[in-house]
C-alpha cells in the first residue's frame, strides 16, 4: 500500500512512518518543519527513515493547494494518514485564525486532492479535545460535540463534520480517530509527559491544575499506531472513533510515577484549572475493539518507563 502520511516528522507522525516501513508500505512523508516546537527535533524524527528506500520525503505545506495536488498527481497515494496540524488547546487560545489556516483550510486542501484522485481511505488525526465538558462518562463517540473549549478542538470537529460531507457527495472513505492523551519516546516537548520528566530532571516549577486532582486517559504511542494502520486498512464509509487506553489516570499519581522513575520529587505549583481544562477525559474504546481489532497494550506506568528511558539515551545523553 502507498500512503501518504502527513506531519510525517511529528511525534505520532514519525512513529506511524517507521511502522508503516516496516510492514513493507510505501510512504510519502510531507512536513514543513515549522517552528512551533524546536525544528530539530522533527529533523531528528525523520532521520530514522528518509533514507528508506519506500519513502520519499517532501518539506511542504498542507495550505499551498497547488503543491498539493502537485503531490498527489505525481506520487498517486492509496490512503492518507493526515496528522499534520497546529495543536495543543492552550496555544490555540487567541490563535483562532492560524488554526483555522492550517487545520480546516489545509484539511481541506487534502480531502480535495483526495477526492481528485482516487484516494481509497482518508484517515484522519482528530482530538478527545472535542468532548469538551460532557457529563458522559466514558466520552462515546454519539456525543454531539458542538461546544469545544478552545479553537484547536474546534478546528478538529470542523473538519470531522467536513469529512462527512465528502463521504456523502464524493463517496471517499473517511475516519476520524480522536486520539487521548498520546504520550512516549520522542513525544513533543510542550506535552505534559515530556514536560513533567525533563522539570523533574531539571529541578523547575511544574504547574498542575487542581493540584492534579484532574484526569486523562494517557495512551501509549504504540497503542495509538497499531490503531491508526488498522484504520488504514479499513475502508469504513464514514466513522469516528476513539483511540484511548480507556482507564483515566489521576494526574498527580501521573506525576508520582514520573517522580518515582527519576528518583527527585517534582517543585509544583497548583492553581485553578483555566476554563479551556475539562476535570477528564475517559475513552469508552467499545467501537475501536469492534471496527478495528484495537486493545491497547502498554500500562502507564510501563509505559512512562519506556519514556524515561528514550529521555535519558537522547536527551540527558
Amino acid at each position: 500500500m502507498k500512503v501518504l502520511v502527513t506531519g510525517a516528522a511529528g511525534f505520532i507522525g514519525a512513529h506511524l512512518c517507521e511502522a508503516l516501513l516496516a510492514r513493507g508500505d510505501a510512504v510519502i512523508a510531507l512536513d514543513n518543519f515549522n517552528d512551533y516546537y524546536t525544528p530539530a527535533r522533527k529533523r531528528a524524527n525523520v532521520a530514522q527513515f528518509r533514507a528508506h528506500p519506500r519513502c520519499i520525503l517532501h518539506d511542504g505545506d498542507i495550505r499551498d493547494s497547488e503543491a498539493i495536488q502537485r503531490l498527489f498527481a505525481e506520487h498517486q497515494p492509496e490512503t492518507v494518514a493526515h496528522l499534520a496540524a497546529y495543536a495543543s488547546v492552550r496555544y490555540s487560545i487567541g490563535r483562532a485564525e492560524l488554526y483555522a489556516d492550517v487545520n480546516i483550510v489545509g484539511s481541506i486542501n487534502l480531502l480535495e486532492a483526495a477526492r481528485d484522485h482516487n484516494v481509497q481511505n482518508f484517515v484522519f488525526a482528530s482530538t478527545s479535545s472535542v468532548y469538551g465538558k460532557t457529563a458522559q462518562l466514558p466520552f462515546i463517540e454519539t456525543e454531539p460535540c458542538n461546544r469545544p473549549l478552545a479553537p484547536y478542538p474546534a478546528s478538529k470537529k470542523a473538519i470531522e463534520i467536513i469529512g462527512y460531507t465528502y463521504q456523502n457527495l464524493h463517496q471517499l472513505n473517511f475516519t476520524a480517530l480522536r486520539f487521548f492523551s498520546v504520550y512516549g519516546p520522542r513525544g513533543r516537548p510542550d506535552m505534559m509527559p515530556f514536560m513533567v520528566t525533563d522539570r523533574i530532571v531539571n529541578g523547575e516549577e511544574i504547574v498542575l491544575f487542581d493540584a492534579g486532582q484532574m484526569k486523562r486517559d494517557w495512551t501509549y504511542i504504540d497503542d495509538i499506531i497499531a490503531g491508526v494502520m488498522a484504520a488504514l486498512d479499513r475502508p469504513l464509509g464514514y466513522e469516528i472513533i476513539n483511540l484511548g487506553r480507556g482507564e483515566p489516570v489521576l494526574m498527580a499519581d501521573f506525576v508520582e510515577i514520573i517522580e518515582a522513575l527519576v528518583g527527585r520529587k517534582a517543585i509544583l505549583s497548583t492553581p485553578p484549572a483555566p476554563p479551556s481544562e475539562p476535570k477528564i477525559n475517559f475513552a469508552n474504546i467499545d467501537k475501536a475493539r469492534r471496527l478495528l481489532g484495537y486493545q491497547p497494550q502498554t500500562a502507564v506506568a510501563d509505559g512512562l518507563a519506556k519514556l524515561w528511558e528514550w529521555y535519558q539515551k537522547e536527551i540527558m545523553g
